[in-house]
């Protein structure tokens, strides 16, 4: 989890700089693809996670708009985490982009309101009686359902963290420790979201930008669980601690999510 907040401490600066930025700059022209012969995928988003939406041949020529921070690829022409943003609002690699001048500005990365992680109610809450360190609620998200995030953001986490185990792929078990498959997103006023016990591995990976109600995760049951749920957890501070910990539900309810 350090190895994670400490690749992601660069990316926050910048994501705090560009929200509310309107401006975007076009790329230089001559911009084409270059891969080693054959087609590349353009998808919906900045990660190899994203759908594929479309192709274009090696040699295309590019209309690109801005770039974004997203998964790190290595291809023909560089290995880079820069993936750039199309005139239709679709994404390519920028491994795989030959270009003769500068690359293209960054992305603005638009500051969304506070949405719901998932539809689902409210099963336990935050530090009860019976559980004093529950440190988040736990929201009966069904199986495979979307985890999104609550806000625009960066991530910081995207990891497996179950002990003894280490595995997140099968069902976990009040047996184990830990939060399963799980990602945390750091807000530019350094409020951090963590959302636990995901299906399988998420969607997106650290330092890449995100979007309120973009899709995290799928919920499951990995980690300490008994059943498929969402915890939800709201931290003031970051990195997340136990100490930094608030409810949930006061602090959705308040940014016009109210949870549950």
């Amino acid at each position: 989890m350090a190895r994670a907040r400490r690749l992601a401490l660069t990316s926050i600066a910048a994501v705090a700089l560009l929200l509310g930025s309107a401006g975007v700059a076009q790329a230089a022209p001559g911009a084409t693809v270059r891969t080693e012969g054959g087609p590349l995928k353009v998808r919906s988003g900045p990660s190899r996670s994203g759908v594929i939406v479309g192709t274009l041949p090696n040699g295309a020529s590019l209309t690109v708009v801005c770039q974004q921070n997203g998964q790190q690829i290595t291809g023909v022409v560089r290995t880079t985490t820069a993936w750039d943003k199309l005139g239709d609002g679709r994404f390519v690699s920028d491994a795989y982009v030959n270009r003769p001048g500068p690359a293209p500005a960054a992305c603005a990365v638009a500051a969304s309101a506070w949405v719901r992680p998932t539809d689902a109610a409210i099963w336990g809450g935050f530090r009860t009686p019976r559980n004093p360190h529950h440190d988040g609620v736990d929201l009966g998200a069904q199986r495979n359902s979307p985890v999104r995030a609550a806000a625009a953001g960066i991530v910081v986490t995207a990891e497996c963290n179950v002990s003894p185990t280490h595995s997140c792929d099968v069902d976990g078990s009040p047996a184990l420790a830990g939060c399963g498959w799980y990602v945390e997103v750091r807000h530019p006023d350094s409020t951090v979201t963590r959302y636990c016990h995901l299906i399988r591995r998420p969607q997106v990976n650290v330092g890449q930008p995100v979007a309120g109600g973009q899709v995290l995760g799928f919920a499951g049951t990995s980690g300490n669980s008994s059943a498929p749920h969402l915890h939800f957890e709201v931290h003031t501070g970051y990195p997340a601690v136990s100490a930094n910990a608030v409810d949930p539900v006061p602090f959705m309810a308040a940014h016009g999510a109210p949870l549950g």
